[in-house]
């Protein structure tokens, strides 16, 4: 079986200056590598910015990007596109695709003629993408990650342009069976429609001794519990923080640590003051996996009180390092936390609701070496075996009908 070309196209990828940013897309790309069946170029945009200062934020981090660079063995180019005011959604999908266009033919230039494009985040990227694939006459997949199908199609435009997309790609891809049934949903092909979910990196999450981890970290009291991700209205940390004033009601030493930044941060630490559990919370900021896991291993469960997720990757982490999940039961959650050793699942997104789960939950007892158990079933290999068979099948196709 000859090596299949693939050209890994998505803005959601890291960076030496944003190494975090779509870590979930680079280790799929890793896995996948691990086969040896595969070669793979990177192509991960940023949007054009004049000048890097720290004062620009995240635009100062866009203007840093290298050109190039290579990251864990994978070649990545990071061209520039237009991100445009006020119309930036409608005109992202082409502004990427032009913004792309050079670097894509400078791989083919240098002998990279890839036998198909792997996109990931349908909109603006899976257009994008599309269009790229239109240009260069290639196949195409596309990966739906969350918010792309379960938000970004209630805008009408960007709705035709991600359904334009679909009936151009080969193949699309969900990580969890919720994001599928959108696309079928809207008519496409169910044929064309794959499920191919996250897993978990094994040996980076880990159980470490919760004892050790707590002295690390400096925490006392219990339980502990965590909400991990961006400080946005929709991964409700707020409701963490409500559930939390609930459970010190009858648990007087929980704590709440809540790891990640965003704009939520100034507000969510006036909620906790305001709801008299300022001491009980601690926002740590954004951490690296190294830190993540030592977290992880200290808690008694990990919250994600999200309103719209596909497939959270938080939720194998902590329990591939023995902490069991409390999560909102929505779209591709109630598939990653399947049975009592994972978790529960809340109907009703609010603290009351979110805090009664947590209080059965530690009622039960935490079996961590049950929950790592369970984790265990959701390694890379099925994912890496379906994308090869899927993209080698795409290949075939093209080669015959050439």
């Amino acid at each position: 079986m000859r090596t299949l070309k693939i050209l890994t196209f998505s803005t959601l990828f890291p960076s030496s200056v944003r190494p975090t940013h779509g870590i979930f897309v680079e280790t799929r790309l890793r896995e996948l590598l691990k086969s040896g069946q595969v070669e793979s170029r990177v192509v991960a945009p940023v949007p054009w910015f004049p000048a890097s200062h720290p004062r620009w934020g995240d635009y100062a981090k866009f203007a840093a990007t290298p050109a190039s660079e290579q990251r864990n063995g994978l070649d990545v180019l990071h061209p520039r596109y237009l991100l445009l005011p006020k119309v930036g959604m409608t005109a992202a999908p082409l502004t990427l695709a032009l913004g792309a266009r050079a670097a894509v033919q400078k791989l083919i230039d240098e002998g990279f003629d890839f036998d198909l494009i792997d996109a990931h985040y349908y909109y603006p990227d899976g257009v994008a993408a599309a269009l790229l694939a239109k240009w260069f006459h290639k196949p195409l997949t596309i990966t739906a990650r969350g918010t792309d199908l379960n938000l970004i199609p209630q805008y009408a435009l960007p709705a035709r342009m991600i359904d334009w997309a679909a009936r151009r790609a080969s193949a699309s891809i969900g990580v969890c069976a919720a994001l599928m049934d959108v696309l079928r949903g809207r008519g496409h092909d169910p044929a064309r429609l794959h499920v191919l979910r996250n897993g978990v990196d094994l040996q980076r999450f880990r159980p470490l001794s919760p004892a050790d981890m707590r002295a690390d970290l400096g925490i006392d009291g219990a339980p502990l519990l965590l909400s991990v991700g961006h400080l946005i209205e929709r991964k409700g940390h707020h409701i963490a923080i409500e559930a939390l004033a609930e459970l010190a009601k009858i648990r007087p030493d929980a704590r709440l640590v809540i790891i990640g930044e965003g704009e939520e941060r100034a507000g969510l630490a006036a909620l906790a003051v305001r709801l008299g559990v300022s001491e009980k919370v601690r926002l740590t900021g954004a951490l690296p996996n190294a830190e993540l896991l030592k977290w992880y291993s200290a808690a008694d469960a990990l919250l994600l009180c999200s309103s719209r997720e596909g497939w959270a990757n938080v939720l194998l982490e902590a329990m591939a390092c023995g902490a069991p999940v409390v999560a909102t039961d929505i779209w591709g959650t109630p598939e990653v936390v399947a049975a009592p050793e994972a978790g529960r699942l809340v109907t009703r997104r609010d603290g009351p609701a979110f805090a009664s789960a947590i209080s059965e939950l530690l009622d039960a007892g935490v079996d961590r070496l049950a929950t790592r158990r369970y984790a265990e079933g959701f390694s890379w290999q099925a994912t890496t075996e379906g994308q090869l068979e899927l993209f080698s099948g795409i290949a075939k196709k093209v080669c015959h009908a050439t």
